[in-house]
């Protein structure tokens, strides 16, 4: 069966080493360029009365959030420096605003959008400029994502291995990179964020140490590495499958079906508990993208590992005020970065 056929995995009732559920769901048609609004009938479901009301005016918040969020127009970078020979293999250097005194840490932001291709990191440069503004380094980075179309029409979400290839060799590639394009960086003070799959990305790049030693993906921990940040992430694929978040984008990042439970163990966040990194993730009580349920599953799992994680759930938020910097929760969000970062 072709990966882009591939039927959804069937869910399980428990974890099997630590991987076993499946879920997630992001709207198609959404470009950095002109987004599309989130579907009434994705948020509602079937029926009327109160329930559809409130489903309506959820997905009509989100469309206001998402538009204001994708309003900003694009930051050009200070630098940009290849981690690779392929044209998205490249990664967005933003050098600190106003007077700094010595380096300062550098945040490696991953950008979101299902793992799919209309979504680069140009819509996460506002919020690259935001941090640079707020005296801090930035390595906006991009990376392989799903072809644009997939058969039968729609976006595919991601290509296996090239995304998980593509976030490794640019953390790898990152410390020489910012030497040379960012003088201004830190390199010894790094912290990962990204928003969505972005911040799927941020947690599976920080918890590689936790891989086997034999995959091409696996790296020691770094003292550099002071934590994480994540964004409304998908921090919990089985669940997020389960829940088909993001119209099925993890089902189809892991696709096939008979490869889904052991590509599940190297690329799910939750299945690489515990990691040891300091992990904060920040996330919308109102998120009808990726519901807050992903993140507190984690945080949940986290625990239970004896890794308690920061969890900061913001009320009357959804996805898209993290990344925009007119919203107080972006606000929210430079502070929990510099708090780590310095």
């Amino acid at each position: 069966m072709p990966d882009d056929e591939a039927d959804p995995p069937e869910a399980s009732g428990g974890r099997s080493g630590g991987a076993a559920r499946a879920a997630d769901r992001y709207a198609e048609g959404r470009t950095s360029a002109r987004p599309a609004p989130w579907k009434a009938e994705d948020a509602t479901g079937p029926g009327g009365g109160a329930a559809g009301e409130a489903g309506r005016a959820a997905a009509a918040r989100d469309a206001a959030e998402e538009s204001a969020a994708f309003a900003h127009r694009p930051v050009p970078p200070d630098a940009t420096a290849a981690y690779g020979c392929g044209s998205e293999q490249v990664i967005d250097f933003y050098a600190p605003r106003g007077a700094v005194e010595g380096p300062v840490p550098l945040v490696v932001a991953l950008h979101g959008g299902a793992w799919r291709a209309p979504y680069d990191r140009g819509h996460l440069s506002p919020f690259a400029d935001f941090l640079a503004r707020r005296g801090l380094a930035v390595a906006n980075v991009e990376y392989r994502r799903g072809a644009a179309a997939a058969p039968g029409g729609g976006l595919r979400a991601g290509r296996w291995p090239d995304t998980f290839d593509d976030v490794a060799a640019a953390l790898d590639a990152l410390p020489d990179l910012a030497r040379t394009a960012l003088p201004e960086a830190d390199v010894r003070r790094l912290v990962l964020t990204g928003h969505s799959a972005g911040g799927h990305l941020a947690m599976w790049g920080a918890a590689r140490h936790v891989l086997p030693k034999d995959s091409s993906w696996y790296a020691p921990t770094t003292p550099a590495l002071r934590g994480v940040v994540a964004l409304a992430p998908i921090a919990d694929l089985a669940l997020a499958d389960k829940l088909n978040v993001c119209a099925g984008a993890v089902c189809q990042l892991l696709s096939p079906r008979d490869e889904f439970p052991a590509r599940l163990r190297l690329a799910d966040p939750y299945s690489l508990l515990p990691t040891g990194i300091a992990t904060t993730l920040v996330h919308g009580r109102e998120d009808i993208v990726v519901p807050a349920a992903v993140s507190e599953s984690y945080a949940d799992a986290a625990a239970e590992a004896g890794e308690p994680v920061g969890l900061t759930l913001l009320d009357e938020v959804g996805h898209f005020p993290l990344i925009d910097p007119a919203a107080d929760a972006c606000a929210v969000v430079a502070e929990e970065i510099r708090q780590l970062a310095w």
